[in-house]
């Protein structure tokens, strides 16, 4: 009996003895690591509370004892770069060692999907990967994660570059690096923390959100859990379809009723298309929506050989002419060209229906409002300008917590956990998700280039790359042009010390949001790093628009950054992109000449210039004002004539 209760004493005793943790690490810390040259490094982790931990590194051996909490954190003393070594943590119980550890540049390569895009989807992927041999390149892919509150940790490996593991990496960071490396002669590590389609807003501390007055309201009222956030989202889509539609979503047979011509749609809210639904009455809405237009042939009308043209679709469409399916299509940068059968184009009345699928992100007809339209002999009908449109499903995407259902969200789980891991700087490509919202960008991105070197500690060198060319919605100096506005918001942050832009509007694709091109995007990006990090004299940039004077009917721009002259990337001389207007502000396509470090603009019809344009446009890709050296000019405009995003707010 007495052996008995010694035994369940023992027990007792063990269970109400704390269990022994062991040391560990973050996943930011990792064999094949880079860590940063010339700084002082920090390294942290948990323990037990008040455990001793050792860390040894390159000759260097520090000591700490734990918190209370378990939390500990110490600082190696800056080191030249070299290795590979091996980073030792010893605690009382257990060892981590980490191995091939190199000592070299650091930087962060966060963003959207063009930072995000994936060397095996670059211009020549499969001759860059073959030869992508760099083992002292390596990267740190940060798994995709969101949360309300900072999180402490990331889910993700080190990687040393070599073809079978350079597929993943990010392109413009595995062409940076590259460039780099052949500069520096010193190891890079890249730290890839990007996701594809988000805002700016996501990737910011709620600190820095709540001291904006405008951008507070953002994170006012953030839900206390991930459940909550899914449940307002529900909420918020029953009430997007009451308000739509009272509510009621069809069924299978109700779905095929709608493309019957006599189906009567007079309860149909209307909605103005080409463009994307996000932005004009569905709101973060993931789904099937049915869009339907009427249109009226006159009679006698030679309707032979008819085709219907309506541009993009994101992401999938099936399409009915007069209640007969003519095609379909999946993808959201592939045009839509149906050949529609003689014969079912009638005088009088048509109906046109689109049931378009979105599987996330934007939504709709996405083309050109040119693109859209019905041709029937030698007659084009236009078909952009108002549908009518009914919901036939919500997706749970819709209203599961995606990165952009509230600021911060990404900020907390994919860069936080990151701090204070010593970097050489940041590259940073994103804007098209703000793009809407351009003129709130100008102080919504230079508040995350802050708030980002406020928790690190330090002003870090921030490069970004500006918005390549691409028709996101035609526009122009005379429609407006949000990426036009985007692009100057860019601009106006290098007034931020420490900063460095690489302009890509000569490089893009007009009709792809994702240039294949990510080589000239990390050479251009390396250029700035040469210039902002490493104090390396020369031109690292374009011309950029420094001051106009008028002289009688014409413009001259004087520029900086000209380098050994300006030049124009032309077989025949000529300089495109401008244009002028006068007081009533209406802009005209105009000539330019280059004359030493200045351009003359001018125009017959714009008699008294007082404004200049330069790149105005969501396509810019004719652009072709360099300087020697190869760098493009920068996009600009001479006026503050209010654009088209101000106003429009988070």
């Amino acid at each position: 009996m007495k052996s008995f209760c010694y035994r369940w004493l023992f027990i007792f005793l063990a269970m109400a003895q704390p269990v022994l943790a062991d040391v560990r690490l973050p996943h930011v810390f990792g064999s094949h690591m880079v860590l940063q040259r010339r700084k002082p490094l920090p390294i942290w982790g948990w323990a037990d509370a008040n455990e001793r931990v050792t860390v040894l590194l390159n000759k260097q051996t520090k000591t700490i004892k734990a918190g209370k909490d378990g939390r500990w954190q110490l600082t190696l003393d800056p080191m030249e770069a070299g290795g590979p070594y091996d980073l030792t943590v010893k605690g009382s119980k257990n060892e981590l060692v980490l191995t091939d550890v190199l000592l070299g540049e650091v930087w962060v390569c966060s963003g959207q999907s063009n930072m995000e895009w994936p060397l095996r989807q670059a211009t020549n992927a499969n001759k860059e990967i073959n030869a992508a041999n760099y083992p002292q390149i390596r990267q740190l892919l940060v798994k995709k994660a969101i949360s309300l509150t900072p999180k402490d940790d990331i889910e993700g490996e080190w990687a040393v570059c070599t073809p079978g593991t350079a597929p993943a990496f990010t392109a413009v960071g595995y062409f940076f690096a590259r460039q780099l490396q052949q500069e520096l002669n010193v190891p890079i590590g890249l730290i890839n923390t990007s996701w594809g389609g988000t805002h700016s807003e996501t990737w910011t501390s709620r600190q820095a959100m709540a001291s904006d007055p405008e951008l507070a309201k953002a994170v006012a009222n953030l839900p206390a859990d991930l459940e909550q956030m899914r449940q307002s989202g529900q909420e918020r889509i029953r009430q997007l379809i009451q308000t739509v539609q009272g509510g009621i979503l069809p069924t299978p047979a109700d779905e095929l009723a709608w493309a019957n011509p006599d189906f009567n749609a007079a309860d149909w809210k209307t909605i103005a298309m080409p463009g994307d639904w996000e932005w004009r009455g569905l709101p973060v809405f993931d789904g099937v929506v049915w869009l339907r237009r009427e249109v009226t042939l006159p009679a006698n009308t030679d309707l032979l050989n008819p085709q219907l043209l309506f541009g993009a679709v994101d992401d999938a469409d099936s399409t009915f002419v007069n209640g007969q399916f003519v095609g379909t299509t999946n993808g959201r940068t592939k045009p839509r060209l149906y050949e529609l059968p003689n014969g079912l184009l009638k005088p009088g009345r048509n109906v046109i229906v689109v049931r378009v699928k979105d599987t996330g992100g934007s939504g709709g007809l996405m083309g050109d409002p040119e693109a859209m339209k019905l041709t029937f002999g030698t007659t084009e009908l236009p078909l952009a300008g108002s549908w009518q449109y009914r919901i036939a499903q919500a997706f749970p995407s819709s209203y599961t917590a995606g990165p952009n259902t509230y600021a911060t969200l990404l900020f907390n789980a994919m860069l936080k956990p990151l701090i204070p891991y010593a970097i050489a700087g940041t590259i940073w490509y994103q804007g098209e998700s703000n793009a809407g919202r351009a003129h709130q960008y100008r102080r919504a991105f230079p508040l995350l280039i802050q708030d980002w070197r406020q928790h690190w500690g330090y002003e870090f060198p921030f490069l970004f790359v500006q918005l390549a060319s691409y028709n996101s919605a035609n526009g122009d100096s005379r429609k407006g042009s949000t990426w036009g506005e985007l692009r100057e918001a860019q601009t106006l942050t290098l007034q931020l010390p420490n900063t460095g832009m690489a302009v890509t509007s000569d490089i893009g694709e007009a009709n792809d949001i994702h240039p294949r091109n990510k080589q000239d995007v990390g050479k251009r990006l390396a250029a700035e790093a040469m210039r902002v990090a490493y104090q390396k004299p020369g031109v690292s940039a374009g011309p950029l628009f420094e001051k106009m004077t008028v002289d009688g009917n014409r413009a001259v721009l004087l520029f900086r950054n000209t380098g050994s002259g300006l030049s124009v990337k032309d077989r025949y001389g000529y300089l495109k992109g401008f244009e002028l207007a006068g007081t009533d502000q209406q802009f005209h396509y105009a000539k330019a000449e280059i004359q030493g470090n200045t351009v003359v603009v001018y125009c017959d019809a714009v008699a008294a210039p007082v404004a200049v344009r330069y790149g105005w446009a969501d396509d810019n890709g004719d652009v072709n004002l360099y300087n020697r050296e190869g760098f493009p000019a920068v996009p600009f405009r001479t006026d503050t004539w209010k654009g088209v995003t101000e106003g429009k707010t988070f």
